[in-house]
């Protein structure tokens, strides 16, 4: 799971595990921090978003070996780029040849204001990995007609057929991902993961007939396409010599010279499951694979890498490709793995009811890393958490690795600015509060969420798992369950007793107040006027944070403010806040035990889904004095090889990118593997 989202007032965008928050979400709440001069973090700013880079903390301490490990996986990450581009879409792939040849070759004029709004549009494909909005799933509008395209295309001698051209203009495929409760969730979402005539009853259909093992049941669908052949439905498998080959083999290759430089016996092991499970496609060695990852806990090197997070697929089966290459921060790790260790203390004074609390949390570990690179549905837009396996039984069996992303977080944190804090801050103590202990408490909040949230609780004996159960509301309503474990813990004067903060009381109340303002208000800037919110996580800090206030209502605990026609949403009493988040906490983990699915759907269309159009309007005019953009995401650092002149590796350059564009196009040129 991943986590886009926790940087906790207003720069929500770090989305990973089965909780994948994006670091896309942008908070600007942030404090304001001694910025480090001599490295410029933002290098692009374009519509909605900016272009940050991070450094890799902690690379001069790593011997050569381990640098080969890394440089090796990262470039495997980078090989399957391609995929996630045509899993968004199937006309994705073709259409980013078209404007990047047209790109790199026009010579003509390049100081119109048609060629400026193509180069935006084309930025923002790069950004979204493909023509639809990274968060918000909407198709993205060119600011050119259609008349000029093709005169860019007999100027530079590029081609594309028909219907990819059309689509750029028409209204066709307009969501990647539509979760509207009237639609037909499958055929009229855009994603690659179906053919376009598959129904959303045909894929239950077909999903529901195929027989798992009832105590460790495979994540069925994770790695194929859904397609019909001669009117019958089939898998298409990702693997080499299937669906997207060419660029599995690449990836194979570049783990296969990673597995050779592992640090120790259960690295390799895990790597060779990998490349076992590229090589067939099969779910069992998937499963393998991830069970020897989990416990492959010794060295200073980790990855995450395969088809992993299933938010982009309205029915919750198909995983995503994505790669983190990670680089352990020991002194970081050290002081949050506390919370691993008082796991068990967590759930057993949670509010769940005590047939859903589990008897014994297993091997949650929480280690902080720092970003050595990142590809697929990792990149550009970040998430700054993540928590893996996905797969429940092996979590419960054999535990999950969570970790935040340190290094990722500070540039977010050196970029940020506190204009917008005190735009959607009700007062100056409100201001202070984040100021001093915000940051600390998005920190803490991540990983509450991660480490003792997603292990948390515990499903009825016969009942289905969550995607079958909760179906197009599992991400959601596992996402709010998860946040609302860590609000819960958030107030409460054992992180002050563990040593993870100084003051408990203002660290919990900043966690508050950041969230309510951020569920309530600021996070609408990053939709259009008149969308409903439709991103999970959006929807989660919604109806989470809309609850809340209606519940605490009566005894006015979250007062709704209007001043100088500003809209502002006042926590009165934290006390009552965190027994209202402890009731919903209870009643999400219900609806997740039970399998309630009518539960799921009334609390998420009920409070997470409609926006107060009027508030909407207000927001987005307070907001547009701001220039800095709600969305950010990352350039990866480039690490070069030094040879000697045998071709051995001798060491390592890590070069910054001048550009988003020039990596863009780098990339384009270099791990261009499918078509």
């Amino acid at each position: 799971m991943n986590i886009k989202y926790l940087l906790a007032g207003f720069f929500l965008s770090f989305t990973l595990w089965s909780c994948q928050e994006s670091a896309s979400d942008s908070n600007e709440d942030l404090a304001t921090k001694a910025v480090e001069q001599e490295f410029q973090y933002q290098i692009d700013q374009f519509a909605d978003l900016k272009i940050l880079r991070y450094k890799i903390d902690g690379w001069d301490d790593l011997t050569l070996k381990e640098q080969k490990l890394v440089y090796y996986l990262t470039q495997a990450g980078l090989a399957g780029r391609d995929i996630m581009w045509a899993q968004n879409y199937r006309h994705n792939l073709a259409i980013r040849a078209a404007l990047e040849n047209i790109y790199t070759t026009y010579s003509g004029d390049k100081s119109t204001d048609n060629w400026k709004a193509f180069e935006v549009y084309l930025k923002r494909v790069w950004f979204s990995n493909g023509i639809h909005h990274h968060y918000s799933n909407d198709k993205l509008q060119p600011g050119f007609d259609a008349a000029y395209l093709e005169e860019l295309m007999a100027a530079t001698n590029t081609s594309l057929e028909t219907e990819a051209f059309e689509v750029i203009f028409n209204d066709a495929d307009a969501k990647k991902v539509n979760l509207s409760k009237d639609a037909d969730i499958v055929l009229e979402s855009a994603i690659n993961f179906y053919g376009p005539d598959v129904t959303e009853a045909e894929v239950e259909a077909f999903y529901s007939a195929i027989e798992v093992d009832a105590d460790e049941p495979i994540e069925v669908g994770l790695n194929t396409r859904l397609v019909k052949e001669n009117g019958k439905l089939v898998e298409q498998v990702y693997k080499s010599g299937g669906m997207y080959g060419a660029a599995i083999d690449e990836i194979i290759k570049w783990l296969e010279l990673a597995q050779g430089v592992a640090e120790n016996e259960n690295q390799a092991k895990a790597l060779g499951l990998l490349i076992e499970y590229y090589k067939t496609g099969s779910l069992d060695t998937w499963d393998d694979y991830a069970v020897a990852w989990v416990n492959s806990t010794e060295g200073n090197i980790d990855w995450i890498n395969g088809f992993i997070e299933v938010y982009n697929d309205p029915k919750g089966y198909k995983g995503s490709y994505e790669t983190i290459v990670e680089i352990k921060d020991f002194d970081m790790s050290k002081k949050m793995a506390v919370l691993s260790k008082e796991a068990q203390w967590f759930e057993d004074n949670s509010p769940l009811m005590d047939e859903h609390k589990k008897d014994n949390v297993t091997g949650v570990s929480y280690k902080t890393v720092n970003v050595a690179g990142e590809a697929g549905d990792a990149s550009p837009s970040t998430p700054i958490g993540v928590n893996l396996p996905n797969n429940n039984w092996i979590r419960q069996k054999h535990g999950s690795k969570s970790v935040s992303l340190g290094n990722i977080i500070n540039s977010y944190a050196n970029a940020g600015s506190t204009g917008r804090l005190k735009e959607f801050a009700y007062d100056s103590l409100e201001i202070e509060l984040e100021t001093e202990y915000g940051q600390l408490a998005d920190k803490l909040h991540t990983a509450l969420h991660e480490v003792v949230g997603h292990a948390s609780g515990q499903i009825n004996p016969g009942v289905g798992t969550p995607k079958e159960t909760l179906k197009s509301y599992k991400s959601t309503i596992e996402e709010g369950r998860a946040d609302l474990f860590g609000l819960y813990y958030l107030m409460d004067p054992k992180l002050q007793e563990l040593g993870l903060v100084e003051d408990w009381e203002k660290t919990g109340m900043a966690a508050y107040d950041g969230y309510i303002r951020n569920g309530l208000v600021s996070q609408l800037v990053r939709l259009e006027l008149g969308a409903d919110v439709e991103e999970a996580h959006m929807r989660n800090r919604q109806w989470v944070s809309a609850w809340a206030y209606e519940q605490g209502q009566a005894d006015n605990v979250i007062e709704k403010i209007v001043k100088d026609g500003k809209t502002y949403y006042n926590i009165n009493d934290y006390q009552k806040l965190r027994e209202i988040f402890g009731r919903l906490l209870r009643e999400t983990q219900r609806i997740t035990s039970e399998g309630d699915y009518e539960a799921a759907k009334a609390l998420v269309e009920d409070y997470g889904v409609k926006v107060d159009q009027d508030l909407h309007k207000e927001v987005l005019d307070r907001n547009s004095k701001f220039t800095a953009a709600p969305y950010g995401g990352f350039v990866n650092p480039e690490i070069v090889p030094v040879m000697d002149d045998n071709g051995e590796i001798t060491g390592f350059e890590v070069v910054q990118p001048e550009s988003f564009v020039s990596q863009m196009v780098d990339y384009a040129k270099r791990y261009s593997f499918l078509k």
